[in-house]
């Protein structure tokens, strides 16, 4: 009686472990969407909706018996149609449960390939992965397959699902190529610079993060066949990522001078991939290990990709899935331990094996080894050969101009993701800071008339009308110089001014920001504009106030504006000309 209440209680956990993992769908297109710019974001939903629904048609008709359908040779699930021809006798947990972890292996590509890949080339590459190259792979480890045979492990897929998913947009990424603006050229075509193109929304990336780290305790622990060994992988779910995200965070405040926010949220992703394989088998000294490898191995991953393959993952998937799925899978070989609960590592002929740093020598390590090499080679293989297909038929990457335009109008017609908000993109080509923007001094009263007309050029239309005495000062400045400047004005006796937030396109002097490792240069730069109407107070005074308050050296301090004023009307009384400005100045 009690192993039938056991039965069902960890049936039902089961299927709630599916629906956990079904929800991380939503935690991938959060962090998608966060770390790559508006103007793709309804684009961004669209595919991670459809990945899920594209995954299901064809696990329906092919996946699901490819995976676990009856063993032929080791290689593939007999194809059959139970679903529809024995419905009644279906294994429909174990459907479920697997669907999920396929739509998983296909939204992984989606991150790197984001915001230039045509939106019917990406249906075409997901369908294939769901119904072909995740199927079969996964046969080999959990269907009965020639590597579950040999005692491989991998138990909730560090390899099955984030290496291949991972090596799938590592290579659709090359095919890409990178996105306008991310690398700078020299005349000779080579790459002299990475530049940063951040994220429209950080809110979005950690909220996705979160979903995904709680979506996880049930992509690892759905399996689990005791309340120890739930315990177990739920202690080892939570260390890793955590340590992960520690390591990541001291590196990067030592590295770049200060923690990077983007970099820790992936590290708590690396983590948690990197204890998916041995999440079962290994202990909390292992799990610290594992995530402390990861924390470092997403950084690397990501300068490297940047910085020596010049491959562009706006999300950085390959590093967290990729590289961290072949860690994990490869750590299981280093840190498995019979001492975990529910412990079944064994090979062919049933002997146990453990890992290296526990006694157990190079057997379950080499076999970790093999697994990693075959899978890697057969996910390689075959999404290259549909990508290139997929080139010739349809092509892969949007034109220029609709990259530029974004992929929400040009691919789906949606003006924006964002109805209703004013959504500006501040990323794109980058002025940089060169000798002759640098004035030579940042003292006003030192400064030279030429280099304080460099610095705050004064444009002026006075004079070419007839002049009523009255005028309007317009003052585009550095938002870190608003308050000076209203100071500044209210002492001159201005009491009166409209001011508007805006984006200008200028030099800043740069200061060695880093975004995911590359120097974050911004060509569009928060600005205010100050404007100002003037009688009594001479015109010449607040152009000269506003000078020396904006002043720093720099072209590019701010620019002001004079034009004549050729009537002013008091709106509540009437009064009109210099009578109506007697309360604002």
């Amino acid at each position: 009686m009690t192993e039938e209440i056991s039965g069902v209680i960890f049936g039902v956990w089961f299927l709630i472990g599916a629906a956990l993992v079904f929800w991380m769908q939503a935690g991938f297109a959060m962090v998608e969407a966060g770390f790559t710019r508006a103007k793709n974001t309804g684009n961004i939903l669209m595919k991670n909706l459809m990945d899920f629904c594209i995954g299901t048609v064809m696990f329906i008709l092919i996946g699901f018996s490819l995976l676990l359908g009856e063993d032929m040779v080791g290689l593939i699930g007999k194809p059959g149609f139970d679903i529809f021809t024995s419905y009644a006798n279906f294994d429909w947990s174990n459907f479920v449960f697997n669907l999920v972890f396929c739509a998983t292996t296909a939204t992984i590509v989606s991150g790197a390939m984001a915001e230039r890949t045509k939106f019917l080339s990406y249906c075409v590459y997901s369908a294939v992965i769901s119904g072909l190259i995740y199927p079969i792979e996964a046969h080999w480890i959990w269907g009965g397959g020639w590597l579950a045979q040999i005692g491989f492990h991998d138990f909730a897929g560090s390899c099955a699902i984030h290496m291949v998913g991972g090596v799938c947009a590592l290579i659709g990424a090359k095919f890409l190529g990178p996105r306008i603006g991310k690398f700078t050229k020299d005349k000779d075509d080579k790459i002299i610079k990475v530049n940063a193109i951040p994220g429209h929304n950080l809110a979005l990336g950690a909220l996705g993060c979160f979903i995904l780290w709680l979506g996880w305790y049930g992509f690892n622990g759905a399996a689990a066949t005791s309340v120890e060994q739930l315990g177990s992988i739920f202690v080892t779910t939570t260390i890793a990522p955590a340590v992960a995200t520690v390591v990541c965070m001291v590196f990067t405040w030592v590295k770049y001078g200060k923690p990077d926010v983007s970099m820790c949220l992936n590290a708590s992703l690396a983590g948690l991939v990197a204890i998916t394989a041995p999440c079962d088998v290994t202990d909390a000294f292992g799990a610290i290990v594992i995530g402390a490898v990861a924390g470092l191995l997403v950084v690397f991953g990501v300068w490297l990709l940047d910085y020596k393959l010049h491959i562009d993952d706006p999300v950085g998937a390959v590093a967290v899935h990729f590289m961290n799925g072949i860690w994990g899978t490869f750590a299981t070989g280093l840190f498995a331990t019979n001492s975990a609960p529910g412990y079944a590592i064994a090979d062919a002929g049933g002997n146990e094996l453990v890992g290296l740093f526990y006694g157990g020598g190079f057997k379950l390590l080499g076999l970790q080894c093999i697994g990693i090499v075959s899978v890697l080679a057969w996910a390689a293989v075959t999404i290259t050969i549909t990508f290139l297909v997929i080139k010739a038929i349809f092509g892969l990457r949007v034109s220029e101009e609709e990259e530029i335009t974004g992929l929400d109008a040009t691919e789906h017609g949606l003006p924006s993701a964002y109805a209703g908000f004013s959504i500006m993109d501040v990323s794109g080509d980058v002025m940089d800071v060169n000798e002759n923007t640098d004035l030579g001094t940042d003292d006003y009263a030192v400064a030279s008339d030429a280099q304080k007309s460099a610095a705050v050029p004064v444009v002026s239309s006075v004079g070419m009308t007839p002049s009523t005495g009255i005028h309007k000062v317009v003052i585009i400045a550095k938002l870190s110089r608003y308050d000076k400047l209203r100071k500044a004005m209210n002492e001159l006796g201005v009491t009166g001014m409209t001011v508007t937030q805006v984006m200008g396109c200028g030099i800043q002097k740069g200061s060695g920001e880093k975004y995911r490792g590359a120097e974050l240069d911004a060509t569009l730069l928060p600005k205010i504009k100050v404007e100002v109407v003037v009688s009594k107070i001479p015109v010449e005074t607040v152009i000269e106030t506003a000078k020396k308050t904006l002043y720093t050296g720099h072209i590019g301090d701010g620019k002001i504006f004079v034009y004549d004023v050729a009537k002013v009307v008091k709106v509540r009384t009437g009064e009109e000309d210099v009578a109506a400005l007697q309360d604002v100045e």
